[in-house]
């Protein structure tokens, strides 16, 4: 039997709630998958994107992500691994420095064999290339028993997914037996019986990267023999200790005071959300009282306040999740909602925007669903996935993907969402360094002139990265 540690959303070099300690957590959380897979003697780790929390990564997160990946390659245990949402570059990725320094293999349409499986690799796709993408994977090796994909994105049939993964299923000259999964921050798994019998299985993230994101953090270990065998590890990650306090009439700062002194807070991340029709609360006693009792970040999120607030409530730290929020809350249709990532994804030479965009309008009206608009607000209360509004595994539904790190309780001060509300890290968003299109591959640049019967037309696989 083939033996696979599967994790992904490790979003290293995340500094959650302004706390250098909230960094160190995330790189804490991926060395113990590096000590797990060790231990259990696994065939290879493979990891389903957003290693990096940051397209542009500080030194020491390169440097912490570098050592334990050599721990991995010493102890003879491989990485595989593709390219999230978050740290997709125009140029080359993180991954293909790793690979030349011998410590990791970049996934994607030529298989990596590892016991009797073929591994392939699809990097995130943006959902306004995915019309043109060539599903060319090379046929697996007659010598393997089993095949598998690992890849970033939300997908159907999850709740929240906006990519049909029986689609992609249809469309790749690869049969699977399974997809490894990430950008779902909560752990859930679905079997499909069309077009092919087949295991679909996000292994969540290793940390907490919103107050959304309740259930415990860990990864999978992905067993591969007569059939595909899933199984749940957890993690040993830094407590939160959420406190749901419906405050009745004439209740407030000191009934949640005394809900506070319930709580063992030592080293914790408290996280008070308040319902209910009671007092004003003063967020800053609360999280004093929080902190004086040991907690290493106390956030108070005031439920009533937020229903009566008109304004925008943006963070700068970190603009790009702070727009997408925003975009989120408008309720965009699923067209107006692929031409402005068409805009904003950077890809599109300034001077060719009006063409790229008349040539989407164009394919896009051939179906008025797509213009019906989508509800507003949190897309959900859990994450779905929290990445994956997914809600297996017993976890609560919510946020999707990474786009929802929206946590409310950063009203007063705290993290937004990943991709959401402005969660502000150390580094503000790196800004989308994808200046014009790829005429080498393809890409948007040129998808108002490449017509509908040339190759040009097709983003092969590797191109959208």
């Amino acid at each position: 039997m083939t033996k696979l540690l599967h994790t992904g959303d490790t979003h290293l070099g995340y500094r959650q709630y302004h706390s250098p300690a909230r960094r160190e957590d995330f790189l804490t959380a991926f060395e113990r998958v590096v000590a797990d897979a060790i231990e259990a003697d696994v065939d290879a780790v493979v990891h389903a994107g957003d290693l990096f929390d940051d397209r542009q990564p500080a030194l020491s997160d390169v440097m912490g992500a570098l050592s334990a990946l050599r721990t991995l390659a010493d102890a003879g245990v491989p990485f595989y691994g593709v390219v999230g949402n978050h740290e997709s570059k125009r140029d080359s990725q993180w991954l293909d420095l790793f690979e030349r320094m011998g410590v990791a293999t970049r996934l994607g349409a030529t298989p990596e064999v590892v016991g009797d499986v073929a591994l392939y690799g699809l990097d995130f796709v943006p959902r306004s290339r995915r019309e043109r993408l060539d599903y060319a994977f090379d046929d697996p090796p007659q010598t393997v028993e089993h095949t598998a994909l690992v890849t970033h994105g939300l997908f159907e049939p999850f709740d929240h997914g906006d990519w049909d993964a029986r689609r992609l299923l249809r469309a790749s000259p690869v049969s699977f037996d399974a997809l490894l999964l990430g950008d779902d921050h909560t752990a859930r798994t679905k079997r499909l019986e069309d077009p092919h019998e087949v295991c679909l299985t996000y292994c969540g993230s290793t940390e907490r990267a919103s107050a959304s994101e309740r259930e415990d953090r860990g990864y999978n270990l992905v067993g591969f023999e007569e059939a595909v065998d899933i199984r749940r590890r957890g993690l040993d990650t830094r407590s939160f200790v959420f406190l749901d306090i419906e405050l009745g009439p004439g209740e407030g700062t000191g009934r949640v005071l005394d809900r506070l002194r319930e709580h063992e807070l030592q080293d914790a991340v408290v996280v008070v959300t308040l319902t209910g029709d009671g007092e004003r609360v003063t967020p800053a006693e609360v999280e004093a009282e929080a902190t004086e009792r040991g907690a290493l970040v106390a956030r108070v999120n005031d439920r009533r306040e937020r229903e009566d607030e008109s304004g925008v409530d943006v963070s700068f730290a970190n603009p790009d999740r702070a727009v997408e929020q925003q975009i989120q809350d408008l309720g965009l249709s699923a067209a107006a909602r692929d031409l402005d990532e068409t805009v904003r994804a950077g890809d599109v030479a300034d001077s060719n925007v009006a063409d790229t965009i008349e040539s989407r309008v164009r394919d896009l009206a051939d179906d008025p669903d797509l213009f019906a608009p989508a509800e507003t607000g949190e897309r959900a209360a859990g994450e779905q996935e929290a990445s994956d509004g997914e809600t297996g595994d017993g976890a609560p539904e919510g946020a999707a993907g990474e786009r929802e790190r929206d946590d409310s309780a950063e009203q007063s001060g705290g993290e937004g969402t990943a991709g959401a509300t402005g969660s502000p890290d150390d580094e503000p968003g790196p800004a989308n360094d994808e200046d014009a299109g790829d005429p080498a591959t393809g890409t948007e640049a040129d998808a108002g002139s490449a017509g509908d019967d040339g190759d040009e037309s097709q983003i092969r696989l590797g191109d959208y990265s």
